[in-house]
């Protein structure tokens, strides 16, 4: 685990995981633009310590590197050891890394679509289960959960990806529930159609028949004020909060046809 020379343990922390890029990086310019030192979880030392050097330079907080590959189930143990021997303490856990993928089931790879659970999936709830424990013996602190709007209904040919994210959602808000009155709370955020690198590696364009995207500091911005209001779910953009709402109105097989509609308009542009 690699800081900077002079730490500042006065600061609290946030870990974010997949904070080399996109909406994990986001969060931590942030969190640092708030007062936080940040640790910074991905699999590539390069981009984070980029991350770290410019985080620090523009806020004067601590960045901690912490590269490990969340397709390894033994990864999380080995963040949540690293954090506790530098004797940190975690204030908010952001479990933000994820990826997804494209095409029919019967036709698509079994092993990406695994690693996608064990990072969309296991990982979260590992490095979930980990921290929580940390704050509620301390009896404090907040978990955010990167969700999706997603998880609101099936998507055909991005159906392990979705149901990851349904997954997330419904987790996040059992949880939240289950720790009232212990100090900690949890968030789901849900983002929808976002401009990162995302989609590049999922094989798809996700525009969604020409829906607009946010930027990943808009949605970040969205994401950021649910949190700090103590919302259990936070759905950003007033667009992707009707359509969210809507299919829950909706008969399931008919969003589930819309839903393939769009994904099919959207890769046909690409």
């Amino acid at each position: 685990m690699q800081s900077a020379t002079s730490s500042s343990p006065q600061h609290p922390l946030a870990l974010i995981t997949g904070a080399s890029v996109g909406l994990g990086r986001e969060f931590a310019r942030r969190f640092a633009a708030d007062g936080f030192n940040v640790a910074l979880v991905a699999r590539h030392q390069e981009q984070l310590q980029n991350v770290k050097s410019e985080i620090e330079a523009a806020h004067g907080v601590t960045g901690y590197v912490l590269p490990g590959d969340l397709s390894d189930p033994e990864c999380p143990g080995r963040i949540h050891r690293a954090v506790r021997a530098e004797g940190l303490d975690v204030t908010v856990l952001v479990n933000n890394a994820g990826f997804g993928g494209y095409g029919f089931f019967h036709e698509t790879d079994l092993e990406p679509e695994l690693r996608m659970i064990q990072v969309n999936v296991a990982s979260l709830v590992a490095l979930t289960k980990l921290f929580v424990r940390d704050m509620v013996a301390r009896g404090s602190g907040h978990i955010i959960n990167v969700s999706s709007t997603a998880a609101f209904q099936p998507g055909p040919l991005q159906s392990v990806y979705y149901a990851t994210k349904s997954f997330v959602l419904s987790f996040s808000e059992a949880i939240d529930n289950e720790l009232s009155g212990t100090g900690v709370r949890v968030t789901a955020f849900c983002p929808g159609p976002t401009r990162t690198e995302f989609h590049k590696r999922a094989g798809t364009e996700m525009s969604f028949g020409g829906m607009r995207q946010m930027t990943a500091e808009d949605a970040v911005r969205a994401g950021y004020e649910g949190y700090k209001k103590g919302k259990r779910v936070v759905i950003a953009g007033a667009q992707n909060r009707f359509l969210a709402f809507s299919t829950r109105l909706a008969p399931r097989r008919l969003t589930t046809h819309i839903a393939r509609r769009l994904q099919e308009t959207s890769n046909e542009k690409s």
